[in-house]
């Protein structure tokens, strides 16, 4: 996403990465929001720990290669990775899917099941052209995955009414998931910028976002403290703890955990997720990529109080629809 910002507003990536950064770091000092270490991943521990556990999961026997069919645009002359493609969904029909999962039914796809592609940088159509990648072996992991989303769904709890209604919801939702077959996910992309593949033979690719992500929780505390093992790999006297938009589940409740098991070390894993459904805006889904919507800097520049934006947002917090 952030290589598409930066072609749209014509500058570097690192460079919208350092704009939106200072962005969100003022929205959140304006909503009276505190941090112990608000970090990012543009980091050097960022890259060593993604590749660490990249290589773990490689020598334990636990990632593919395969060479697979990727979409290509002539016009622009560059591989489209997920974001840089949409198209009709073919699953639910819904016409701006991404390449990589779907909006409106929140299944992940894979870009060349797009119905209709076009090139989101020049709305040609692509072709389809061969490329090399590395996919996350989600299908060796599925049994001690399943495992730990069983043992997490009975002891993840929350002592809010309201939210322990929608932990059940997702808790359906999330182990409905992980209990049909799962297939490899692909972790690289052909892209210049992001975390870069170690692996000879792919260092020209980088990790996909989902792959490398939400390790930024990880490396973001190793940036805080060079003590973050204690938070990290201390499963048994730390208990994690997250919230998020629906759209990211399967992100935090399959790939990434799938991702630290591979491993075979003693990470911590997610012990209670809570997700709503879509904040809508106009009858549409807010989408931060699609600048659809009502966003923290738009709130702050109305002059309205931060707490009166605080109260409307958890008042109208949709649990159902």
């Amino acid at each position: 996403m952030s290589e598409n910002k930066a072609l749209e507003e014509g500058v570097t990536p690192s460079e919208i990465c350092s704009k939106y950064f200072k962005i969100h770091s003022e929205v959140y000092e304006w909503f009276n929001v505190q941090f112990d270490y608000f970090g990012r991943t543009t980091t050097e521990e960022q890259t060593k720990i993604s590749q660490d556990i990249f290589w773990k999961n490689y020598h334990n026997g636990l990632t593919l290669e395969e060479t697979v069919e990727q979409l290509h645009c002539g016009n622009c002359n560059r591989f489209l990775a997920d974001r840089f493609v949409e198209g009709t969904c073919p699953l639910c029909g819904f016409h701006d899917a991404r390449g990589d999962q779907c909006d409106a039914c929140g299944k992940l796809i894979n870009a060349t099941e797009l119905k209709s592609p076009r090139c989101k940088i020049c709305s040609q159509t692509p072709t389809v052209k061969k490329s090399r990648h590395l996919f996350l072996d989600l299908t060796k992991l599925q049994p001690e995955l399943t495992s730990w989303i069983e043992k997490a769904s009975t002891e993840g709890t929350n002592h809010d009414s309201r939210l322990r209604k929608l932990e059940r919801k997702f808790r359906k939702y999330y182990q409905k998931l992980a209990t049909g077959r799962l297939k490899p996910r692909c972790i690289t992309r052909d892209l210049t910028w992001g975390t870069p593949v170690p692996l000879e033979g792919f260092t020209n690719k980088v990790f996909y976002v989902w792959f490398d992500a939400p390790i930024g929780y990880i490396s973001i505390t190793a940036n805080y403290t060079d003590q973050w093992e204690k938070w990290w790999k201390n499963p048994e006297h730390v208990s994690l703890y997250q919230f998020m938009a629906k759209d990211n589940v399967p992100f935090h409740t399959v790939v990434f955990p799938a991702t630290l098991l591979g491993t075979k070390e003693p990470y911590t894993l997610l012990n209670s997720i809570n997700a709503t459904e879509y904040l809508n805006y106009e009858d549409g889904k807010f989408s931060k990529s699609r600048g659809v919507g009502v966003f923290g800097n738009d709130a702050k520049d109305t002059g309205i109080p931060s707490d009166v934006w605080r109260f409307y947002l958890l008042q109208t917090r949709p649990e159902s629809q």
